[in-house]
């Protein structure tokens, strides 16, 4: 039997410039902990090899103290390793790859095929056809040589490919194609992808793995590995998904119309798992008192999450005549409270809405202050 974990898309170095610095560095440093998390499920799992299909790192100009970290994460899993070049870090005549060989930092048991070329493995019988990026976008099928390659009897013939299916994830002016029937075409036993970041089958012997560590706002099934069991060349391969993710990532739309919505808002929020990716995107409109307890409840969520985007620029504050009645402001303070109330239905809503949040606030901590 074969036994192959595939993963891809590990995209090393990425940067998360939408969430704050701290939480944009500890999604960073996840990325390190997604590889020893794959060498660690390859080595109890009893993996033959570990493949990753493109994409190890986001750019050619990863830092020299990242490229080593990368290399130094393997060490849970003794390999082989096949690493294939992908779009963000293409097999160019000077790249990420030639400076890894410079530094001397690629441990033995880890082989880049960065040549389109079969890389036979003879201890596991596995012939290994790769088809590597050596540039950023292509318009040709790079796997297109597969067909052609011969290999000894008897072994596995394993393909490595980086790209969009044609007829399936093709779009408008996809580039990097490959075609939907290679597997039958060049008779692979597996044909492992990589590009999109989610698991996605394509046929019985043909799959995206998927990032490891998600690293966007999509229900596409990401933040996992595949584990890949072939009997004999010719099987049917048994492919199982195995999780790695640290981080979920959740997209969450509420449309908030009274206080009481935010019982549902506060039930979803608190149903999310700790050291989650949050973007939240509120609407609507609520009264001072909604707005006070809404902070209440952003403020808990906010300290279990790992990173965190709100967006309520389109969530409106509408007070009540109880709302500053219960203020209990006179003199000069009711007529600021008016004048503000009047200035939301102009240009200047935003400001006059938050003039009338920090008012509110600074009134209930004053009456906070004469009740002791």
């Amino acid at each position: 039997m074969l036994r192959i974990l595939h993963t891809a898309d590990w995209q090393i170095g990425r940067q998360y410039s939408r969430f704050e610095l701290e939480d944009a560095a500890a999604l960073a440093e996840a990325r390190f902990k997604a590889i020893e998390k794959l060498a660690a499920l390859a080595t109890e799992h009893r993996a033959d090899l570990l493949v990753v299909a493109g994409d190890v790192f986001d750019s050619q100009t990863l830092s020299d103290r990242n490229l080593r970290r990368s290399f130094n994460a393997m060490a849970g899993f003794t390999g082989p390793w096949l690493l294939l070049p992908g779009n963000h870090d293409a097999a160019l005549s000077e790249s990420v790859w030639t400076r890894a060989r410079r530094l001397n930092c690629i441990p033995n048991y880890v082989h880049v095929l960065d040549k389109p070329e079969t890389f036979l493995l003879e201890s596991l019988k596995l012939a290994v056809l790769p088809a590597p990026l050596t540039q950023r976008q292509t318009y040709q099928d790079l796997s297109e040589w597969f067909d052609r390659a011969e290999s000894p009897a008897g072994y596995w013939r394993l393909g490595l490919a980086h790209g969009s299916v044609s007829g399936v994830l093709e779009h408008l002016d996809s580039h990097n194609l490959i075609d939907q029937n290679r597997v039958q075409r060049a008779n692979l036993d597996y044909l492992a992808l990589g590009d999109w970041h989610g698991t996605v089958k394509i046929n019985d012997r043909c799959y995206y793995s998927g990032t490891p560590e998600p690293d966007r706002f999509r229900d596409n099934d990401a933040g996992q590995a595949l584990l890949v069991d072939i009997s004999e060349p010719g099987a049917t391969p048994a492919v199982q998904a195995l999780p790695v993710a640290q981080h979920p990532w959740r997209s969450i739309q509420q449309h908030l119309n009274d206080d009481t919505e935010l019982d549902l808002l506060e039930r979803e929020l608190n149903a999310l798992t700790d050291q989650s990716v949050v973007e939240l995107e509120l609407s609507g409109q609520l009264s001072l008192s909604g707005f006070e307890r809404l902070e209440s409840i952003l403020g808990q969520a906010q300290g279990r999450c790992r990173a965190w985007d709100c967006q309520r620029e389109a969530l409106r504050l509408a007070p009540s005549e109880e709302d500053l009645d219960a203020l209990h402001a006179d003199g000069y303070l009711q007529a600021a409270l008016k004048q503000l109330q009047e200035l939301r239905h102009g240009s200047q809503q935003q400001a006059a809405e938050d003039a009338l949040l920090i008012l509110a606030g600074l009134l209930r901590d004053k009456e906070g202050g004469h009740a002791h």
